[in-house]
């Protein structure tokens, strides 16, 4: 392991691009991810309120969209047929339930700005089932977006609720180390006063036993 760290380099050490870095941090910019972040919870919104409430809440609410969805999509891979027809179906009231809750979830979180990396990832979680399950259609332009949004996760969420926590957290910090300084500060004062208090100037006596010399 030394002899390939030596070799490659260590991965944490590596410097973030100057565009890159940029990007990640321009207020600016900002914007453009805030408008990309909304219009993604809005999709996910719609997705979601249509399960719960709207014209595909019968279907999924009871497991029959799931079913009929696992039962006759055209998976990706072998293995993930396999999945679908024997954990899938079986359980497709449930999940039915859990995907429109996370798509309603996904989609308001991002709205508001609210653990938005947490969101990011959820959507591309579920657009890779959906991906895997045989259905295409915007989910590469969706994860796009997600994937956008969590590598510029620091202003993505800036503009939002996320940004309100930050800055209550950065104002707290630096009221604590303001308020930590102040506290050094007036108990140095307070032993340097004491010190200077207890300083005694004590005149030097003669004694009468100490002999005496004069000049002659």
């Amino acid at each position: 392991m030394a002899s390939l760290l030596g070799l490659v380099g260590d991965p944490s050490k590596v410097a973030t691009p100057r565009p890159l870095y940029r990007l990640q941090r321009s207020k600016y910019a900002a914007l453009v991810w805030t408008a990309m972040r909304v219009w993604l919870g809005i999709m996910w919104l719609q997705a979601g309120i249509s399960k719960l409430w709207g014209a595909e809440s019968t279907a999924f609410l009871h497991g029959a969209g799931v079913k009929g969805f696992a039962s006759h999509g055209v998976p990706a891979y072998s293995w993930w047929g396999s999945f679908l027809h024997s954990f899938v179906v079986p359980n497709a009231g449930w999940i039915g339930v859990l995907v429109a809750v996370a798509e309603f979830a996904i989609g308001a979180g991002l709205v508001v700005g609210f653990l938005t990396p947490i969101a990011s990832i959820a959507s591309l979680a579920l657009l890779f089932t959906y991906v895997m399950s045989g259905t295409a259609s915007v989910t590469a332009f969706y994860a796009l977006f997600a994937v956008v949004l969590l590598v510029m996760w620091r202003t993505s969420s800036w503009i939002g609720v996320d940004g309100l926590i930050s800055g209550y957290r950065q104002r707290r910090a630096t009221a604590r180390f303001t308020s930590g300084v102040n506290r050094s500060v007036d108990a140095t004062s307070t032993i340097i006063e004491s010190d200077a208090g207890s300083i005694e100037h004590t005149p030097i006596e003669t004694s009468s036993d100490v002999p005496v010399l004069s000049a002659r």
